[in-house]
């Protein structure tokens, strides 16, 4: 295995070139360069959990912990990796919300939790750990979307937008309890 150091040099290489291709193409295209930078993580992520040993390994970690580690896998190391993408996609996610209202506020973000579970579980991952996948993430994710904006053209007040996504988030785990203890 490569030492840390070459893969992060590597890492910070094939970012820089992803970047200034996306910042080109949308220069010269008029994309929103928030959307390539989108696309490529969404595509990213989706090859590496769904082709590569680390995302197999993310997987049955999420399923079973104990048996993946009788498997002799080190989970520890798999965890470190989760928490550090976790870590680098929360720090993109910051930087693109902080371009997008060209300032920075420490409430910024608040309120997108329930947005983002929401997500989660109506894209198809479960309670219970183990499955889902990323294009499953963005059709929950474009749902709660369209939720949003259709509650805030209504008119809807603040507070019965949360009840509203508060209910479409139980219906979703309550289906995903259900269909689990079908299966079972």
């Amino acid at each position: 295995m490569e030492p840390i150091q070459n893969m992060i040099a590597k890492a910070v290489v094939i970012s820089v070139a992803i970047l200034a291709f996306a910042y080109q193409l949308s220069r010269h295209r008029g994309i929103p360069t928030v959307l390539i930078i989108v696309t490529i993580v969404v595509l990213a992520y989706g090859y590496i959990t769904s082709k590569t040993t680390i995302g197999r390994y993310f997987y049955a970690v999420g399923g079973n912990e104990k048996a993946t580690k009788l498997s002799g896998i080190d989970t520890k190391k798999v965890y470190f990796i989760a928490y550090t993408n976790m870590g680098f996609l929360s720090a993109l996610a910051g930087m693109l919300t902080i371009a997008r209202l060209t300032s920075a506020q420490p409430t910024y973000g608040q309120n997108y939790e329930l947005d983002a579970i929401g997500a989660c579980f109506i894209g198809g991952a479960s309670a219970y750990g183990g499955t889902g996948k990323v294009s499953g993430v963005i059709v929950g994710a474009l749902l709660m979307g369209v939720i949003n904006l259709g509650m805030s053209i209504m008119g809807v007040d603040a507070n019965w937008q949360k009840v509203v996504k508060g209910g479409v988030l139980l219906a979703a785990v309550i289906f995903d309890v259900i269909s689990k203890k079908k299966s079972s």
